[in-house]
């Protein structure tokens, strides 16, 4: 699959779970409804995502577009911004306030950053790169999928080279906290791993 089919795939994905989240009852309500396995979900599925576009998209923005540099600086301030937000729900719990107001905060930049990605970046990396390019990059991003952290780690450098390195690590604890605790079992796999 082509880079820019495999990150539509995920942005779809994410885009569905926004719209469920964005009505997301609040206070007791949202202890009661299922909200945080939810959540997690999101956390699990934009941890990926956006560790392996850091790792791999990005880089590619910025090595063959003339303004790429602009591009993935902007992007990657608000995945970062995105990161904070997720951390937030990951340490909190559904009907608290602050839980309430990430949550929809995350809604709104998550449909932002989509839409400044499909709408801005891709139609001119597209346009700037081969279609053998594309199914090279696609590949790298499936197969780091599989290995990608599932908690946000918004503390750790969005550089490709520091994620491909202690991101590595972050990532499999991940996976083993994950495994410990029942966090992976209680959440439906990734449509996109296969």
């Amino acid at each position: 699959m082509d880079a820019l089919t495999f990150l539509r795939e995920d942005h779809k994905s994410v885009l569905g779970m926004l719209e469920v989240l964005d009505g997301a009852p609040s206070g007791e309500g949202a202890q009661r409804s299922g909200l945080e396995t939810m959540v997690t979900n999101l956390v699990i599925a934009e941890s990926q995502h956006e560790a392996i576009e850091e790792q791999y998209f990005w880089p590619a923005v910025r090595e063959v577009l003339e303004d790429g540099d602009e591009l993935a600086d902007r992007a990657v301030e608000q995945e970062q911004e995105g990161k904070q937000l997720l951390q937030t729900l990951e340490d909190g719990a559904p009907g608290d306030p602050e839980y309430q107001q990430a949550l929809q905060k995350f809604v709104a930049l998550g449909r932002e950053h989509i839409a400044f990605e499909q709408e801005v970046v891709w139609p001119k990396f597209e346009a700037a790169v081969s279609r053998e390019r594309l199914m090279e990059l696609g590949e790298k991003l499936e197969r780091a999928k599989k290995i990608a952290p599932t908690r946000p780690h918004p503390d750790t450098p969005p550089s490709a080279g520091v994620l491909k390195t202690v991101g590595m690590v972050s990532a499999t604890m991940d996976h083993v906290r994950d495994a410990a605790t029942g966090r992976s079992a209680n959440n439906p796999p990734d449509p996109q791993v296969h």
